[in-house]
């Protein structure tokens, strides 16, 4: 999720290896974990080093999301997202590493979606992560700086951006302390967000050149064994209001139609407040038919213990996105007890 969590690391495997892939839980999400690593209640991060990769974990990302707007007011959004996951617990050099990567970029307007994506693997340059200092990079893809002040550039092949992001707020660590719990059965992965970064550049789209600023919100997510071998897909919210408060919440989809939420409170001066399955609910309200899938686009997302009951609209019901494994993510709109706009991410959707 952005999470985050993601279909497309297990894409990754199935395009470039040819070799038999588990394809327990959601896109192999709930596959054993064993021979590697796996998180623990109580968790003590330490910092810049787990701003990098922790290759001792089977599966890991460097999630960005973006609420843009261009000098007319128009709104845009944008994904940047870089994905590892390992073949196996054992390194190796060059192309024996076992790490494979996978970079998503998009940008969404009110009536078109731009997506493009990039295939690598570890242990030969072409993909990795460096801690101190920052940078994450796919082929030409960068993310650079030092989590207060970086530079991001993606590229495909009907569209470009070059962003500046600064941080505007604290690091928030989702569950008990970063450790967050995805299923009954005990499924957790570590996972901190930085939702507070402002965000301005250049959109390079085949309309012309679109400056644009806005918001953006980074999630840092790793685990071995995210799922339970049950749970069939997610869908993740990350809710910026105009009062400057915040809430990212998600429910993972059981094939009995119930749910398992969790949910983070954060409050317009940084504090946040993490809620267990049951108090966060996301509703569906009506669906779109996109890419020959009918896909929830319009919903009702509550916390009512900090007096929330919003309807959560996409901005475009079109963003697709056109993948290895294929999922949806957009940006939204919010009306309601909170007025405000964040992004969704929709998977499972077949």
């Amino acid at each position: 999720m952005n999470g985050k969590m993601t279909n497309a690391i297990a894409g990754l495997v199935c395009l470039l290896f040819p070799m038999p892939v588990l394809a327990q839980g959601f896109a192999g999400l709930g596959t054993s974990a064993e021979g590697f690593a796996t998180p623990e209640p109580n968790p003590s991060f330490s910092f810049p080093a787990d701003h990098g990769a922790h290759y001792d974990y089977r599966v890991e990302w460097w999630y960005l999301t973006a609420n843009l707007n261009g000098p007319d007011g128009t709104p845009y959004g944008l994904q940047w997202t870089l994905f590892r996951t390992a073949l196996a617990p054992e390194e190796g050099a060059g192309w024996q590493a076992p790490q494979l990567w996978m970079g998503h970029a998009a940008v969404t307007t009110p009536d078109a979606h731009y997506v493009t994506e990039r295939l690598g693997r570890g242990g030969i340059g072409q993909a990795g992560v460096a801690a101190d200092p920052f940078e994450a990079w796919i082929d030409d893809w960068h993310l650079s700086g030092d989590w207060q002040d970086m530079v991001m550039t993606a590229s495909g092949p009907d569209f470009s951006y070059d962003m500046a992001l600064s941080a505007q707020g604290p690091l928030i660590f989702h569950g008990e302390g970063g450790y967050s719990v995805k299923s009954s059965d005990g499924q957790a992965s570590y996972y901190y967000s930085q939702p507070n970064f402002s965000i301005l550049g250049t959109l390079h789209l085949p309309t012309g050149d679109i400056p644009v600023s806005g918001n953006a919100w980074f999630d840092r997510e790793w685990s071995s064994q995210l799922l339970s071998d049950n749970q069939i897909g997610w869908d993740w919210f990350s809710l910026s209001f105009d009062d400057g408060a915040k809430l990212m919440g998600f429910r993972l989809q059981q094939p009995d139609e119930s749910n398992y939420t969790s949910a983070t409170w954060i409050n317009a001066d940084g504090q946040a407040q993490a809620y267990p399955d049951g108090a966060f609910q996301a509703t569906p309200l009506a669906t779109h038919k996109t890419a020959g899938r009918d896909v929830p686009v319009h919903w009702q997302v509550t916390l009512p213990d900090q007096g929330v009951d919003v309807t959560v609209s996409a901005l475009n019901p079109d963003a697709w996105m056109a993948t290895a494994i294929p999922y949806w993510e957009g940006p939204v709109q919010v009306t309601g007890s909170h007025q405000g706009r964040g992004y969704l991410e929709m998977t499972g959707y077949e």
